[in-house]
């Protein structure tokens, strides 16, 4: 296997915020511009109208880009989005726009975020500059049960969160209901009830495998291994199939190998798995022990993308296993797990 780079690490964080239709992303957005801690976020949104920030304008630097007075810049999507962050690079390396250091990108409430997030993990431009550091999903504790159960985006944007935000949780008589349904799709994110829009924006943020504060890998809390492991048995024995419930197609668990890896079958069994099934492939991480690396190899993707692996320059504990945690759609557990045994155990010709 050739050497991959270390996680790195002066690239600026990217946060994708979405969520369905009236989900209560636009308060959410408006206050978290406002918090003092997100005076140097370049905000990058579908269409300014929709999101309502009107009046927290000071300027207009040009038709696209716009100085709030919170500090925080404010970009419009028109066009592609890889031609916005790029257009963000070039303003900000040639100083025509205020610095940054952290993106924030609000998404339509139709929206499938997978193609947001294979930008983030493929763009050589973009991935230069940026990381991507967490999926933030709103969920309407009064609308979001019937969009979970009438809409598969709704489903899909639980699932590929790194945090779950119940909005509106003060119109609701109870939203113990929902919270287990989203950890049912969603075992690893955690879970904030949000009252007209106030949270911390530190609890958002910070989902990334690589912390800056301690200049290290936290692989354990990017893992997560054991919130899978766990939501698996009890969705396993408590969990009835209700096929008019789109989140009953969703599977979440971990695989575990107790032996080193050959990297090559490790990246045949994944183009198999991507080839076969990779619509139904919501979100996959993991942690690789590979024959003949110094350290662990982490891999994540989305559907059909994934990013390229990095080379961790050592192991967060004693525990040497690869572990992989998936989410997908109709695709259980027990085909996925006989697959890779297939592929990573049989012998070398």
């Amino acid at each position: 296997m050739s050497e991959q780079p270390t996680v790195g690490e002066n690239r600026l964080p990217v946060s994708v915020l979405t969520g369905f239709l009236g989900s209560g992303k636009t308060t959410l957005l408006g206050k978290l511009i406002k918090h003092p801690d997100m005076h140097n976020t370049a905000v990058v949104i579908n269409e300014f109208g929709e999101i309502g920030l009107d009046h927290f304008l000071v300027e207009r630097a040009d038709e696209n880009t716009i100085l709030l007075d919170s500090g925080c810049l404010c970009c419009t999507i028109r066009g592609d989005l890889i031609n916005t962050l790029r257009t963000l690079i070039r303003r900000r390396h040639k100083a025509e726009i205020p610095p940054f250091d952290r993106v924030v990108i609000e998404t339509t409430g139709l929206a499938d975020p997978a193609p947001i997030l294979h930008t983030l993990m493929t763009d050589p431009v973009v991935t230069a500059t940026f990381r991507l550091d967490s999926v933030i999903t709103t969920v309407d504790a009064v609308s979001g049960p019937g969009q979970l159960d009438e809409h598969q985006e709704s489903v899909k944007q639980a699932a590929v969160a790194d945090r779950l935000l119940i909005t509106k949780a003060d119109l609701a008589d109870d939203i113990a209901g929902l919270e287990s349904r989203l950890r049912t799709i969603n075992p690893a994110a955690p879970i904030h009830p949000v009252d007209h829009g106030a949270i911390e924006p530190d609890r958002l943020f910070g989902a990334a495998l690589y912390d800056p504060a301690t200049k290290t890998a936290d692989v354990e809390h990017w893992l997560a291994e054991e919130a899978y492991a766990a939501e698996s048995s009890h969705h396993h024995h408590e969990h009835g199939h209700d096929p008019n419930r789109h989140d009953d197609h969703i599977s979440a668990f971990c695989i575990a190998h107790d032996e080193p890896l050959d990297w090559e079958k490790f990246v045949d069994w994944i183009e198999a798995l991507i080839s076969v099934h990779g619509f139904h492939l919501l979100r996959i991480k993991g942690i690789l022990n590979v024959v003949g690396a110094n350290g662990p190899v982490a891999v994540h993707g989305v559907q059909h993308i994934f990013h390229p692996p990095a080379m961790l320059p050592d192991w967060p504990s004693e525990d040497r296993r690869s572990r992989l945690v998936l989410i997908t759609r109709d695709l259980p557990q027990g085909p996925i797990e006989e697959m890779f045994r297939a592929f990573v155990e049989t012998e070398s010709a």
